[in-house]
């Protein structure tokens, strides 16, 4: 067999990168040894920049009617149990109230994974039927001049089958056989906390708390923070994750029932266990993203502390990036050193994400001595108030981390070429809209009723707005054909745009990041070159403030 792109594991980023090769219509085979079925669903929130990618693949409505009850209520509850003492509550409106952020097409959605994952598969499948195969395990594969050359079984038949391919891409988990193989370091923190995962059935738990709906529960206890209580579909099923240590959860002596009646603070509530999932929290990250036709990506290059919801969305990012360079490369528009340009992107990113995940994870445990907190007492009710104040107030940032989702940039890319103007601040809570080279091109709504964003992702995208010029425009586009970069020029008569975009030109990439601005193009070839990994110089002046004005 015979592909440009084996991809290994079909988790929701392995499906992510195979859903944006097969939406650009470039040949890729996906393989997991696993059968698809999510025993234990870990990730429940789409971040507003991943459904910006659903957007753009055509599985947005898919995600937003996926079945999660759109007027549930997401507050976050700080509580000793569901029936117990309250420290303090931050209530938040549900799916349907929740404003959609003027700077986005999109917004955030709850999905759990065993929706989500049914969802990627179908879009896979639609686009490209013979591309996803599961119960086929890699054993082994050898990296050739040309190509990368694999070894599968067909885990249902026993055959033995070998996968020849341009490039191999590794979305095998934190534990990466693939990034073993070739020997890209991995370091960071292994083991930030223990923690157990237990998925339960519990359909009347929310006519049975004291403190209403709630996407999360979070408790404390005498020992302090002990876990919490997150929903799944609003309606039955509940993960409760107890914090511990590596003894503390020895399989054969923990009794879950224990853990949910006492989150539950009743026995009398009835529930059902389906499974449990023991995991290390750990904040780490691969050396290299990539290892010459050996590619990583998600769970395999970075993990993160789940606290912000940040692990999936970050390997989204990963596949919406290498996703079009593959493109190029396979294509023969861009040359494979284009491919270098995936770590010095992506992995800042991942970086940037993983500590403020971190962070997040050190806010929700209190740094004051809780023996007391269940007393009813004057003394005991002052420090629920006081526990519960600083949670409230340290836990904001996971909540509403904007610029994070958002805002990331490549600063300091190869294929983007600076203006010469300041970068704003890098504010995680706060999203500021700026088409500055390397950036997420800004959002806004065009007089069709379509947002920018909608016209980016086939390939490069030159926006022209007043006092662009036709020449250049038609400079830049000449370049490309004669490149074979597939390439669009998009003409907005909008001051409100062409403010937002501060320059008459500004051509975007195909993952919706701006590679260039400026008001004129004296070397168009120079400028394509840089953008598509064929140059790491170009002669076209940086663009001053003084320029712009």
């Amino acid at each position: 067999m015979s592909t440009r792109v084996l991809i290994i594991g079909a988790g929701p980023v392995g499906l992510g990168l195979g859903l944006d090769l097969a939406w650009r219509g470039v040949d890729a085979l996906l393989l997991d040894q696993g059968d698809g079925h999510v025993e234990h669903p870990r990730t429940g929130l789409v971040a507003v920049r991943t459904m910006e990618f659903f957007r753009r693949w055509g599985i947005a409505d898919a995600v937003r009617n996926c079945g999660f009850p759109d007027d549930y209520a997401l507050s976050i509850v700080f509580c000793t149990s569901l029936n117990g003492k309250l420290l303090d509550r931050d209530d938040f409106p549900s799916m349907r109230d929740t404003p959609t952020p003027d700077w986005t097409p999109e917004k955030k959605q709850r999905c759990p994974q065993q929706w989500l994952m049914p969802i990627l598969e179908g879009a896979v499948r639609e686009r490209a039927p013979d591309m996803l195969r599961y119960r086929h395990r890699l054993d082994d594969f050898e990296r050739l001049p040309d190509r990368v050359r694999a070894r599968v079984t067909d885990l249902e038949s026993g055959e033995a089958l070998v996968v020849e391919a341009d490039y191999l891409v590794g979305c095998d988990g934190a534990t990466s056989a693939i990034r073993s193989k070739i020997g890209v370091g991995w370091h960071g923190k292994e083991r930030l906390n223990y923690s157990m995962g237990i998925l339960v059935r519990c359909p009347d738990l929310i006519r049975h708390t004291r403190w209403g709906e709630a996407e999360r529960y979070l408790f404390t206890g005498p020992e302090g923070s002990w876990g919490n209580l997150t929903v799944i579909d609003g309606r039955e099923m509940w993960r409760l994750t107890v914090f511990g240590s590596e003894e503390k959860f020895d399989l054969s002596r923990f009794d879950p029932a224990a853990w949910m009646r006492r989150a539950l603070g009743r026995d009398d509530i009835p529930f059902e266990v389906i499974s449990l999932l023991p995991w290390r929290r750990s904040e780490m990250l691969a050396d290299t993203f990539r290892d010459g036709r050996v590619l990583l990506a998600g769970d395999s290059v970075h993990t993160m502390s789940p606290t912000g919801g940040l692990g999936m969305n970050t390997g989204m990012g990963d596949a919406a990036d290498l996703g079009w360079k593959l493109q190029g490369v396979v294509e023969g528009w861009a040359p494979p050193g284009i491919l270098d340009s995936y770590t010095t992107e992506r992995r800042p990113v991942a970086a940037r994400n993983a500590r403020f995940s971190t962070e997040n994870f050190k806010a929700w445990v209190s740094p004051k001595d809780c023996s007391i907190v269940l007393d009813d007492t004057p003394a005991a009710e002052a420090l629920r108030r006081e526990i519960g104040a600083g949670l409230k107030e340290s836990t904001q940032a996971e909540w509403q981390s904007w610029g994070l989702q958002v805002g990331y940039r490549y600063d300091d890319s190869p294929i983007c070429i600076p203006d010469g103007t300041p970068a704003p601040p890098d504010d995680y809570a706060a999203y500021t809209p700026t088409a500055r080279p390397g950036a997420r091109a800004p959002h806004a709504w065009l007089s069709d009723g379509r947002s920018t964003l909608d016209l980016f992702g086939r390939g490069f995208v030159l926006l022209q707005f007043t006092g662009g010029g036709d020449t250049d425009a038609a400079a830049l586009a000449e370049a490309a054909r004669a490149r074979g970069v597939p390439f669009d020029v998009v003409t907005i008569d909008d001051p409100a745009v062409a403010a937002l975009y501060a320059a008459p030109l500004v051509l975007v990439r195909p993952d919706g990041h701006v590679a260039w601005r400026g008001r004129s193009v004296p070397d168009p070839a120079a400028v394509l070159d840089r953008v598509r990994g064929a140059g790491a110089e170009t002669t076209q002046p940086a663009l001053t403030l003084s320029s712009m004005s």
